[in-house]
């Protein structure tokens, strides 16, 4: 799941898959815009085939928190 999302981070942003690390903050770290998070979100639910909660998503702060919440709706 990490390196599908770390895969999917780079469509959106200027960075450099090796240096995604579970710890990296979507806004802080990588640069996302609240644009390119709700986009990266949407291809998400298409890619992984799940419904992702709105507010649970903005809880979401890490790439690890966001791949511990996408394993939990695979469950």
């Amino acid at each position: 799941m990490f390196d599908q999302l770390k895969e999917l981070i780079c469509n959106y942003v200027d960075a450099a898959p090796e240096d995604i690390r579970p710890e990296s903050k979507f806004i802080d770290d990588l640069g996302f815009n609240s644009y390119d998070f709700m986009s990266l979100l949407g291809e998400l639910e298409e890619t992984l085939d799940v419904q992702v909660d709105e507010q649970k998503v903005m809880e979401l702060h890490t790439v690890g928190d966001a791949v511990k919440y996408l394993e939990e709706l695979k469950k």
